[in-house]
């Protein structure tokens, strides 16, 4: 089926990537070490299962949770992810050293076998940028830590200054297998078109509606098309995902953990940065609504990925199956009827994971 995204007629995908993404927020108190021998068994589960990535996110000054940070954390957890994609998803490139980033990108990227995925953001918080002296515009500062980045991935001699780095003619000596794909974040129109002009993909959030994403597609599109850019190969989303025999037990274990999540989210600013016209300060009932998340039965959940699929060309849905606080055995339960259940009653097949790129 052809559908139209923005100015351009795009196939609708027949088959989806799933990745993992692995929350690593914990309650405050709790035994973090035993949060990631959990994430080390969802990882072997994903595997078994045939998911294509494994993503982890970061935060600092992550109060009311605590929260291990991505790079330590997914170096361990490759290896136990043979053959799967590995990245963070993402890092607040803002408040980070770039030559540390391009560094420890280089060498995930060996560990790997060629698999990196490099997810960036600008993020959000005020904390967070104070905590690391970015005064000037973040985005200004993404983007010219971003060129930093990939310029040195690519191995140039790099000569550049900015908050917190100055570098002459430096080249990294540890270098990626080929490009690695550099996956944008982004809430806001601006930001979605800054993606598809610095980016290989835009990461489209777990926050938004189904409406929005579809029509932010068409953004992200149009501003590729303006730029001169080719269509993006691969769309990935980061979206809430609860998988239970029943759309009323989905929902009661989801809200048990999920309602906090946004809570907090809402507290932390997030929701002030979601396109115009949204917000998460909404009960239950309605923050589920608009296909924000991918909750229910297996039918449901299959119903509500062939909609992102037909209506956002997602080719790459990256499952946040864990929230802080949530049991294990709900998120390998739902991990199972996932694969098992919801996607073939979505229409969709499983693709595998790609090969490594080539060195």
């Amino acid at each position: 089926m052809l559908v139209r995204v923005g100015q351009e007629v795009q196939e609708v995908p027949r088959s989806l990537r799933l990745g993992l993404f692995l929350a690593a927020q914990y309650p405050a108190g709790e035994d973090a070490a035993a949060g990631i021998a959990d994430h080390v068994e969802q990882v072997a589960l994903a595997r078994e299962l045939g998911f294509s990535s494994v993503m982890a996110g970061q935060h600092f000054l992550s109060d009311p949770y605590a929260m291990a940070q991505p790079i330590p954390l997914l170096a361990r957890i490759a290896a136990e992810a043979e053959g799967m994609a590995i990245g963070p998803g993402i890092l607040l490139l803002p408040l980070l050293n770039p030559l540390a980033v391009a560094e420890e990108i280089a060498t995930l990227d060996a560990i790997t076998g060629g698999r990196a995925i490099l997810g960036v953001g600008i993020g959000y918080r005020a904390v967070e940028l104070a905590g690391f002296g970015v005064r000037d515009k973040p985005a200004k500062v993404f983007e010219a830590k971003l060129d930093v980045v990939r310029r040195l991935l690519a191995g140039e001699a790099v000569t550049a200054s900015g908050p917190g780095y100055e570098l002459d003619a430096a080249r990294l000596t540890l270098l990626p297998q080929g490009d690695v794909p550099v996956w944008v974040a982004a809430n806001r129109d601006v930001a979605v078109r800054r993606a598809a002009r610095v980016g290989d993909a835009w990461l489209m959030n777990p926050h938004t509606t189904l409406d929005e994403l579809a029509r932010q597609a068409g953004v992200l599109a149009d501003a590729r098309a303006e730029a001169g850019l080719a269509p993006i190969e691969e769309q990935p989303a980061l979206r809430e995902v609860c998988v239970a025999p029943t759309d009323e037990e989905a929902m009661l274990v989801a809200q048990r953990h999920l309602q906090g999540k946004y809570a907090s989210y809402v507290e932390w600013g997030q929701s002030d940065v979601l396109p115009d016209g949204d917000t998460l300060r909404r009960a239950w009932e309605e923050l589920t609504q608009g296909g924000r998340f991918i909750i229910g039965s297996p039918a449901t959940c299959g119903r509500l990925i062939a909609e992102h699929a037909e209506r956002a060309g997602i080719t790459h849905l990256v499952c946040r199956a864990q929230w802080p606080g949530m049991e294990q055995e709900h998120v390998l339960r739902s991990l199972r009827l996932l694969v098992e259940e919801a996607l073939p009653a979505s229409g969709l097949t499983l693709e595998g994971p790609a090969p490594a790129r080539a060195a």
